[in-house]
């Protein structure tokens, strides 16, 4: 131990220590150990006691004084040494190192009531006689509670986790409920049992807090002053309760029955009956909590806050075992504990009371889940231009929530301390791995009160409350309605990048919608299987159903959505790999859309029907179906047609259908003869021409099973702006079928009295003739493509196409053409 050590070790102000003689005995102090009482039992009480050692270094500054007799212990400091005053430090300090302090430790209950007890600076300048010590001396004695110098040993540095106490708290718990049901009072008893099996120090403080936050409660009736408060040891051990004096003063004495050094603290706490906020200028401290030294070095902790907390709206108590506040380290007791003495701190910057009254509060969650406060760092905050915004930093993923309320009397009142998820729509919370933002719109004009709650993302339980602020809106911002966030914060989820998500076109952001329309994007490190979920204040599920049209494809997740109405839209996505079909879709994503002009009208939302996979993707690519002509779920077709080709390398059965938006609307032929669809080897091609301007669903289907049914493949949504109505395709029978195309007429609607050319490949054909008011035969060509002249005969309502494709001479029909009716005219 080094001289500097020495000085703070033992120059600290306790009353108890060894009394100053008068005048005449300038050289040396004369300690009287007191008798010994409690646990005589106990090996540390047969240690020689140091204490004398704390008197020569508060008056060593005149080493050549002479030295009285004491019947105790005598320490002399020649007059022929000539020594350093920091040489006499390092050698008595290097003396104490194995040398407890005992005698100090081991006054009798009366004494240590009386001398140990907290007291406030002018206290202790009465109980010291101020003539005695010279001013040097006195600088040296006044010095700040922390008993080492260098860098201050943390609670982490003591114990990893309060793991390595599970055999010990289980001990204590057991061996407190035995001794509980036996109707053991005695303090000696209690502490020599349950500290039986500690074999530190650190373990003898363990098995006291942990017996105090198991078998005191919280005396809410002294609180509110229905009863007389219980702070002595022996009142709190009869009755099981006691206020925060009763937890401090029964620490007290258990620890100096095991020859632990404490005080007892007082000082102001943010607790019942605190108003966030208020100033605690000339108000009287309502708290006591304790300091014990240990190691050499002061340490804090509340029994009283670790035991539980009180429900005030029920006027009880709620027993919580909470292991923060167990030599808690100084940076974080001071958010909520700040001493009457600036000492006890232990800081090396001191905080000022101004300055604890603005800070934000913070429960033990809130450092045990390992939260960083980015802004604000006080706790009030008046809106600008009707926004407040805070933000929140942390090294592992965290789930948050919020509540906003009109401002309450007091901070522990009104809200509860765990939530199981948030409905808040004043404001829009953002997390990422790493940060949370939390921008606040509160609704009207006034105070408020603001609570955060958050737990690590890969915890069940219900989420804590981490801290508050008061918020003071003077003006709110004009805005539309947000819509609820179960989900509770926007953007990727922190759990994203575990489910498979790995980014977004959008961020945490709101995303600005135009024309109606918005486009999604989500990146993914393997195959999903994605749902998605559109909410708006004023629309019906029903309605917002139709607004959405996903396309699921191996890296690339996309969700194109409408937006028929002005306002904020909540776009939630959902998640599970895609081979894992009885898992369950998990919350990856939320997303705020904002459409402020050109919503699109209600006719132009997708079809009802729409499938929840569109456009090609996995499970085409899966069927063998590929290199699609067009690879986006969404089709424009300004001229009322197109061709969509793919690859179908399994020769799979195909089935298409389609689908008009408006159900209400009838068209002069089914919609099926609308598509026509050409096989040729692998190349498959899908031919459309609609009837009207809409929007439409394209639906493929493929039979993957020889006897199986047809299984959904994908769908494209098909937008059709062209007013001119496409005429039908022919009527296609089964003998048409793979390997046959059809040049033309493409038309399934042929003049009357007028001459049609046919132009058809048949493969294996041996005859093809159109049969109308007659038959007629077409001929093959070098390209092995039949062809000829038909006339379309006025009394004939439709023609065939038929062809002979076997040796038994029949003829089977491939596909069938109407013929118009003739439109006749009034004569002149």
């Amino acid at each position: 131990m080094s001289a500097d050590v020495g000085i703070q070790k033992f120059s600290f102000p306790f009353s108890c220590s060894g009394r100053q003689n008068d005048e005449s005995q300038t050289g040396c102090i004369q300690v009287k150990a007191p008798e010994l009482s409690g646990l005589t039992e106990n090996p540390l009480l047969s240690r020689p006691s140091a204490v004398a050692f704390e008197g020569i270094l508060a008056t060593c500054a005149n080493p050549t004084s002479p030295a009285p007799k004491t019947p105790t212990m005598e320490v002399q400091a020649p007059q022929s040494a000539v020594l350093s005053r920091r040489s006499v430090f390092e050698k008595l300090a290097a003396e104490a190192e194995d040398q407890r302090p005992t005698a100090k430790r081991q006054l009798s209950s009366e004494s240590a009531s009386r001398n140990i007890a907290v007291v406030k600076k002018s206290a202790v300048r009465a109980e010291e006689p101020q003539s005695d010590v010279k001013p040097k001396a006195q600088v040296t004695l006044r010095r700040t509670a922390t008993a080492s110098v260098g860098r201050r040993k943390t609670r982490k540095d003591l114990f990893a986790n309060s793991n390595i106490f599970h055999r010990l708290d289980l001990h204590v718990i057991r061996v407190g409920a035995e001794l509980k049901e036996k109707d053991v009072r005695d303090v000696a008893t209690i502490v020599q049992n349950i500290a039986s099996i500690a074999k530190t120090e650190l373990e003898k403080i363990r098995a006291i807090w942990v017996w105090l936050c198991y078998n005191i409660e919280y005396d809410i009736g002294g609180y509110l002053g229905r009863s007389e408060k219980l702070c002595s040891p022996e009142e709190v051990i009869a009755t099981g309760r006691g206020v925060c004096c009763g937890y401090s003063s029964l620490c007290l004495e258990m620890c100096r029955l095991v020859g632990i050094e404490c005080q007892e603290v007082a000082g102001h706490s943010k607790g019942i009956g605190y108003r966030q906020g208020q100033s605690l200028r000339n108000v009287k401290s309502d708290h006591l909590w304790n300091a014990v030294l240990l190691g050499g070095q002061w340490f804090l902790m509340d029994a009283c806050w670790g035991a539980g907390r009180v429900d005030m709206e029920h006027e009880s108590f709620v027993k919580r075992f909470d292991d923060f506040y167990f030599l808690t380290d100084p940076e974080e007791f001071i958010e909520s504990h700040f001493p009457d003495e600036e000492r006890w701190q232990l800081l090396e910057v001191p905080v000022i009371l101004e300055d604890f009254e603005k800070r934000v509060f913070k429960t033990s969650a809130f450092f045990d889940i390992g939260l960083r406060l980015l802004q604000p760092h006080h706790c009030h905050l008046v809106t600008d231009e009707g926004e407040a915004n805070i933000s929140m930093s942390f090294s592992r993923p965290v789930t948050f929530t919020y509540e906003i309320t009109p401002q309450q009397d007091f901070l522990h009142s009104g809200t509860p301390e765990h939530k199981e998820s948030g409905h808040s729509s004043f404001g829009i919370l953002r997390v990422s791995q790493r940060s949370m933002n939390l921008q606040l719109l509160p609704p009207d004009s006034g105070p408020y009160q603001l609570r955060l709650y958050a737990r690590p993302e890969s915890a069940t339980t219900p989420l804590s409350w981490v801290c508050s602020f008061t918020v003071e809106c003077p003006r709110p911002r004009a805005t539309e309605e947000i819509p609820e966030n179960p989900y509770l914060s926007w953007g990727l989820q922190p759990t994203a990048g575990s489910l498979g998500v790995t980014g977004s076109n959008l961020g945490s952001e709101v995303g600005e919608v135009e024309d109606g329309l918005f486009k999604l994007a989500l990146r993914t490190s393997r195959s999903l299987m994605m749902l998605c979920e559109l909410v708006h204040p004023d629309l019906e599920a029903s309605v917002t159903k139709r607004c959405l049209a996903p396309q699921i494809q191996a890296e690339l997740l996309t969700c194109h959505v409408l937006c028929p109405s002005r306002g904020f839209y909540r776009l939630s996505v959902f998640v599970r790999d895609y081979e894992k079909m009885d898992v369950k879709f998990q919350n990856a994503a939320n997303f705020l859309l904002h459409c402020q002009v050109n919503a699109i009208g209600q006719d132009e939302l997708f079809p009802p029907n729409l499938g929840s996979t569109c456009g090609p993707g996995t499970r085409t690519s899966q069927a063998g179906l590929s290199k699609f002509s067009h690879t986006a779920a969404l089709v424009s077709t300004p001229q009322g047609k197109c061709n969509i080709t793919f690859h179908n390398q399994r020769d799979l059965d195909l089935h298409t259908t389609l689908n008009q938006a408006d159900e209400d609307k009838t068209s002069a032929f089914p919609l099926a003869r609308h598509l026509f669809c050409t096989h040729t080897d692998s190349k498959v091609t899908v031919s459309v021409g609609l009837p009207a301007a809409g929007t439409y669903r394209l639906g493929l289907y493929a039979r993957i099973a020889p006897d199986g049914d047809f299984n959904p493949m994908c769908d494209f949504v098909l937008r059709n702006s062209c007013a001119q109505a496409r005429l039908p395709f022919p009527r296609v029978y089964a003998a048409w079928s793979k390997g046959c195309v059809l040049f033309e007429p493409r038309d399934g609607l042929l003049d009357a009295a007028s001459w049609v050319r046919f132009r058809v490949r048949v493969p294996g054909a041996q005859r093809v003739c159109v049969v109308g008011d007659g038959r007629t035969d077409l001929k093959v060509n070098k390209s092995r493509v039949w062809e000829g002249e038909v006339f379309s005969a006025e009394a004939v309502a439709e023609l065939k196409l038929a062809a002979n494709l076997g040796d038994s001479g029949e003829m089977a029909v491939l596909m069938t053409f109407d013929v118009k009716k003739p439109t006749f005219g009034c004569l002149p």
